[in-house]
């Protein structure tokens, strides 16, 4: 019997490219309030960086961003701006879908969260999105060390022991195959993936156990798929 759901957070209760906006937003506004810039420029820098990020450049959109604005580009710069990009309170909501679901699972369901990223921006979405509520236990992997990210199993394990639950009383959601579904598949879980229309990741993993077990393209459709299992 199901009496666990453990959530991924980006791009599985919200969309993060929202997330990516508020970001660069938050970043143009600190750049356009510097002495030499113009006081206008804020827009122009802002569609800038979305553009270069939204071209598929996601490794290195502030240093090929600058350089077309014709601002400073060193490593220095740009690690500076990344910072600024991750502890920025993200202006984002959670989507009334979303939400629903929550208020619903919470009723009959253990719900727990696992995220990987950098902590204090895992922190500020969870803050930003008011679900913290919601979630008996919450593992941000990035306090264990990266290299507890996923695939690792080591979140996914502590989980288990800190509700006492076994893994086939659990289901996994989130929504990127590359890294998402391999450890809980290995340990027992049942996988779902959501693929959201604005998902960033929508690429297939290799692994063999990559791939998740069910497939949702709306959250609403969760609780139908969890009484049928």
């Amino acid at each position: 019997m199901i009496t666990t759901i453990v959530f991924d957070l980006d791009d599985t209760l919200y969309d993060e490219i929202d997330y990516c906006r508020s970001g660069f937003e938050a970043v143009a506004k600190a750049l356009a309030s510097l002495p030499g810039i113009a006081a206008d420029a804020e827009a122009a820098i802002f569609n800038t960086f979305w553009q270069e990020f939204m071209s598929g450049n996601r490794g290195k959109t502030f240093n090929v961003a600058l350089e077309k604005l014709g601002l400073p580009s060193s490593q220095d710069t740009v690690e500076r701006l990344v910072m600024l990009y991750r502890v920025h309170k993200p202006v984002i909501t959670l989507p009334p879908s979303s939400k629903a679901v929550l208020d619903t699972l919470s009723i009959k369901y253990t719900l727990a969260l696992l995220t990987d990223g950098y902590l204090p921006a895992q922190e500020l979405k969870v803050a930003a999105l008011g679900i913290k509520k919601y979630f008996k236990f919450i593992v941000y992997t990035e306090a264990m060390g990266r290299q507890f990210w996923k695939p690792s199993p080591v979140g996914y394990q502590g989980i288990l022991a800190a509700l006492n639950v076994e893994p086939e009383n659990c289901v996994y959601v989130g929504d990127n195959e590359i890294k998402d579904f391999i450890a809980p598949n290995q340990l027992g879980f049942t996988t779902i993936r959501i693929i959201r229309p604005n998902g960033i990741h929508k690429e297939h993993g290799t692994d063999p156990n990559a791939p998740a077990s069910h497939t949702i393209t709306d959250l609403a459709d969760l609780p139908k798929l969890l009484k049928s299992l």
